[in-house]
């Protein structure tokens, strides 16, 4: 795992430039780390190291391929490559290596077989600068799923690129605005979905994408060389043909493999253990696996309805590993407040970014690598809210189109609109698809539509999804979430809160073979009767017992809305929302964000965008300070 930074044309003062980007990304790679420059000195890449195969400087970066044309930055890990170096030996195409490092057989694997088929043959998590000396042409790629980040853009006349957007905003001359088109977006999901960043003319890199620049580097194209639509319908086209049970089969020994990969590297390896169906799943096979304990770790929180630690420990006895629970309180939070601006370099706004930080603060005392059991929820139906959508589909849908849009018309802005309940209902009588009624249930609240002074006109993956692109209901809802949701909010989240503090995360889950046999599943294999995770449940309770994992879904949340009430954070909220500073700053409407804070502060009415709001201002105060 390491740190990615780079640019073109950029002649003047460019050592001391990439000597900035690299500084400011040091926690992704505080190991080593390296630049190169092409004899023009009109390319330059730079590179963070967090060892964790062949920590020996073979494995250093940037790295030159044997023949000398290909240059790579690389962040990442490819968890096949001890296959991939033996088909490349099989065919003839491996030079003697020089370490044992998946960089090396990456860059191999490239130049032999061309960029989109050799990326197309590795499974694992990355962003890759590559750069063709022969062409002179810059490649950019990010993984399928979007597990690790990739920022570009123009600064001046230079193209630029980081692993993180903060390295692009610490370069002198950067002064790319805030980007208004994005607020309105912002306020609703409580992050910037890509391409879309909070600074105009910056932007990320979309999973499965690729860019290429060509010398003199002024202009870009886009490729697609992974599409999750594509294999959710491929999916659905050819679906898996045997029982449940024979899919929770298939399904462990797909898991399985993708854990056993995911195991190896040459530093201490441990997990995440939230008592959920998901970790535990990733646990319970790493145990099945491993000839010692499996290190494992917990967050646990006072406050009722919070804390899954016991059950965690539970599970922990259960598989025999060894286990390590810290309990938070409201002062872990406050400390961990004022750097969170910095740790995701643009408004971020999922209130679990502060657990997932301390789990992660505390499991890096311990291990470099931690698995992670993100992914279950979106791939197998887990999220209540699919069921929740369904079921008020399947009722709103017997109401006749035109009626149905009359009253929801009439409850939303006409005679029927007296209270926000009313509102919110006409708003989602409104909807036309399940689809579109999901898109409107994240509005929350219709009048939010008034917090920013400007709406904009960015659009984002949930706006454009097709309507109807797979079978059935639930199928379109995970597939929106694993386009926009799962990549720009939990992805992001457990990256930058785990390399703040150096530590690799790495998702089974998310395995290349896993997500393509979850999409051939049928929608009854995932969720029924109220239930979700069916085959991933069946294939868990071979190895845990049902009674330990049979209690409510808790998530992995903190009680954002009770500490804001405290000494403290109140003072923080209050000072940070001050309707003066609001109206200087000229990017919220100054009433309604009072509106929203006295709703809560007098009379108890909790509305996520409160935290929204907070997390712009603090990321605002830190980037006017540089």
């Amino acid at each position: 795992m390491c740190g990615i930074a780079g640019f073109c044309n950029r002649q003047k003062d460019w050592k001391t430039d990439i000597e900035t980007m690299k500084r400011r990304m040091v926690h992704r790679g505080p190991d080593g780390e390296g630049t190169w420059a092409s004899e023009e000195g009109d390319v330059v890449l730079g590179h963070r190291r967090l060892s964790i195969l062949d920590l020996s400087d073979s494995g250093a970066q940037p790295m030159i391929s044997h023949s000398g044309r290909y240059v790579m930055a690389f962040n990442g890990e490819i968890y096949n490559y001890r296959k991939i170096s033996e088909l490349l030996k099989e065919e003839g195409k491996l030079p003697r290596l020089r370490g044992s490092s998946d960089t090396e057989v990456l860059l191999e694997a490239l130049e032999a077989w061309g960029v989109k088929e050799g990326i197309s043959r590795c499974k694992g998590m990355f962003s890759i600068a590559l750069y063709d000396r022969k062409e002179k042409e810059l490649w950019l790629l990010r993984d399928r799923v979007g597990e690790k980040p990739l920022y570009y853009g123009f600064v001046g006349n230079s193209f630029v690129f980081a692993s993180e957007i903060g390295c692009i905003a610490a370069l002198p001359d950067f002064s790319c605005p805030v980007n208004r088109d994005v607020l309105g977006i912002y306020m609703i999901y409580g992050y910037i979905p890509a391409p879309h960043t909070v600074y105009e003319g910056i932007f990320k890199l979309e999973p499965g994408k690729l860019l290429r620049a060509r010398a003199p580097f002024r202009e870009f194209v886009q490729e697609t060389w992974w599409s999750m639509a594509d294999v959710a319908a491929r999916g659905q086209a050819h679906p898996f043909s045997g029982t449940l049970t024979d899919a929770s089969l298939e399904l462990e020994r797909l898991m399985m493999e993708a854990v056993r990969e995911q195991m190896v590297a040459d530093v201490e390896l441990g997990a995440f253990l939230s008592a959920g169906i998901d970790s535990t799943s990733v646990v319970s096979l790493m145990q099945a696996q491993s000839d010692r304990k499996v290190k494992t770790f917990t967050i646990g929180m006072e406050e009722e309805g919070y804390d899954e630690a016991k059950a965690a420990e539970a599970i922990a006895r259960h598989l025999g590993t060894e286990h390590t629970t810290l309990y938070i309180t409201q002062e872990d939070a406050r400390r961990v407040l004022p750097g969170l601006a910095r740790m995701f370099g643009e408004p971020f706004a999922d209130s679990s970014q502060i657990p997932t930080y301390l789990v992660s603060s505390l499991t890096r005392q311990h291990v470099t690598v931690s698995l992670s059991g993100d992914g279950g929820d979106e791939l197998f139906c887990g999220y209540g809210t699919y069921a929740s959508v369904g079921r008020a589909w399947e009722r709103i849908r017997r109401i006749p189109a035109p009626l149905r849009r009359k009253l929801g018309n009439a409850l939303a802005e006409g005679a029927l609109s007296g209270s926000e309940k009313n509102r919110i209902r006409g708003m989602l009588l409104g909807a036309g698809t399940p689809e579109e009624l999901y898109r409107r249930s994240q509005l929350s609240e219709p009048f939010l539509a008034k917090l920013t002074r400007e709406p904009g006109n960015a659009r984002c993956a949930f706006d454009d999804y097709p309507d109807g692109l797979l079978p059935g209901a639930h199928n379109n809802l995970m597939l929106m979430d694993l386009l926009m949701y799962h990549p720009d909010d939990i992805l992001t989240k457990v990256d930058r809160a785990a390399m703040a503090v150096s530590l690799e995360t790495r998702i089974p889950m998310l395995d290349r073979d896993v997500v393509e046999f979850a999409w051939s599943l049928p929608p009854s294999f995932k969720r029924a009767d109220g239930e979700g995770k069916l085959v991933l449940k069946e294939m868990l309770y071979r190895h845990v017992p049902k009674e330990l994992m049979e209690r409510p879904k808790k998530g992995f949340s903190i009680p954002v809305k009770t500490w804001l009430t405290q000494p403290g954070l109140a003072e923080w909220a209050r000072e940070l929302l001050d309707g003066r500073k609001i109206r200087r700053e000229g990017y919220f409407d100054p009433a309604a964000v009072s509106r929203l804070w006295e709703d809560f502060s007098q009379r108890g009415i909790w509305r996520r965008q409160i935290w929204f709001l907070l997390q712009f201002e603090e990321w605002l105060e830190k980037e006017k300070r540089g």
